[in-house]
């Protein structure tokens, strides 16, 4: 977990009670506490600032799981029991700095937790990776673009970025395929439609299972629920629907689930055939 300097500070200003959010804690205090998470250090003559030692010693940890333990030990709703503070002021003031870092601090079940606000993202891996062709770079371009937007906020962007990801991988796979293909009309759906030929994808084909069929029936759906989803909530159109990030998170990352699969059945059958 790596968080920025003035996370660095907030924290620092609870561990110490500096803020007056939290109860105050002496030097040899805070030796105590920071000696629980790795350091050995013996309080006295020459030792630093209260606040400079706090901060010194977390930018130590930073980078490293011991800084969330940390955070999750001096927001403990048991730190201020008894207390004259209130624990969930003391979250906010560190979480109106901790979400730029793309972190927060929940209580879940009497304890303090760290959610990553970024959520659990799906990976794209796709064979053009490093390749300098425009519709390769493309691609790599659609699936940074959607994952920072995500993470700025830009929701209505992410979902554009998301569908022009999905128009690239499939554009590039039907050129690919097949030589002679026509050039693409805007029409997300007929273009899948054309690429699970190819593919060998048809959910109709006599030789493939039933459940396997309902699996194949279901990306189809989800090309026209992802079309019909981007032009009411990307930036692309008038938007006629706000999205949320759960929305956001949810497009890219069946976009991205989706390319996969694309990818490797591509890879997969190209095999067969070599």
């Amino acid at each position: 977990m790596k968080i920025t300097e003035r996370t660095i500070s907030a924290i620092g200003k609870i561990a110490t009670g500096d803020e007056h959010l939290s109860t105050y804690r002496s030097g040899p205090q805070l030796v105590r506490l920071f000696n629980e998470f790795g350091t050995n250090d013996i309080y006295g003559q020459g030792f630093p600032s209260r606040w400079q030692y706090a901060e010194d010693k977390i930018r130590s940890l930073n980078g490293t799981d011991a800084i969330g333990a940390l955070l999750c030990q001096i927001l403990d709703p048991r730190e201020f029991m008894d207390t004259e503070f209130s624990m969930s002021e003391a979250v906010q003031y560190v979480n109106a700095r901790f979400k730029y870092d793309g972190y927060e601090v929940v209580i879940d079940n009497g304890l303090a937790k760290i959610r990553d606000l970024a959520g659990i993202a799906v990976t794209c891996e796709h064979p053009f990776q490093g390749s300098k062709k425009e519709g390769h770079l493309f691609i790599d371009e659609q699936i940074k673009k959607a994952e920072t937007k995500i993470k700025e906020g830009d929701y209505d962007g992410a979902i554009t970025n998301a569908r022009s990801l999905l128009e690239a991988v499939l554009t590039e796979l039907e050129k690919t395929l097949d030589k002679n293909a026509p050039p693409y009309d805007g029409d997300l759906t007929k273009l899948y439609k054309r690429v699970q030929k190819l593919l060998n994808l048809e959910p109709g084909r006599p030789d493939i299972e039933g459940p396997l069929k309902q699996v194949l029936s279901g990306l189809s759906s989800i090309v026209n629920g992802m079309a019909g989803l981007s032009n009411k909530m990307g930036d692309r159109h008038v938007r006629s629907y706000k999205p949320n990030k759960h929305h956001a998170s949810l497009v890219v990352n069946t976009a991205k689930t989706l390319a996969n699969f694309l990818f490797e059945t591509h890879q997969y059958q190209k095999g067969k055939s070599s």
